[in-house]
């Protein structure tokens, strides 16, 4: 379940006009998902908007706050008597600090979408070889 906006453009939608604030979800916005979807099965991902963006930035103008993810977990954690509830999936990774995705795994983030820099490596690997075999 994707839940708030996720920066950038991706598949010809922009969302780099997007106020800000609609890049963070909320420990409600979680909450809502949690009371909405476990009913059925307590085993689901969620991707939580926490500034994250699709594609790849300068570094600075992504402000990550992979401690949104631990506040999500400890929010419902404590309703629950549960340690980590959620499963996070983390959008927009391309081009993220370490130590960023490293906070986030440890929150729970479970599968992370780095299509830019997959991209990005594929070009660079076939420009080599073009540039191997050029005449």
């Amino acid at each position: 379940m994707e839940i708030g906006i996720t920066g950038g453009v991706e598949d010809g939608v922009d969302n780099s006009g997007v106020a800000s604030d609609k890049l963070y979800s909320t420990p409600q916005d979680t909450e809502l998902v949690w009371n909405t979807l476990s009913p059925i099965s307590e085993k689901f991902t969620i991707a939580a908007a926490f500034g994250n963006v699709h594609g790849v930035y300068k570094p600075g103008n992504v402000k990550l706050q992979p401690d949104l993810l631990d506040s999500f977990q400890k929010h419902l954690g404590a309703k629950l008597s549960i340690e980590k509830p959620f499963f996070f999936v983390f959008h927009g990774g391309s081009g993220s600090e370490k130590s960023d995705i490293d906070k986030a795994v440890s929150y729970g983030v479970v599968k992370m979408n780095v299509d830019t820099d997959t991209q990005w490596a594929y070009w660079e690997g076939l420009l080599k070889f073009y540039k191997a075999k050029e005449g």
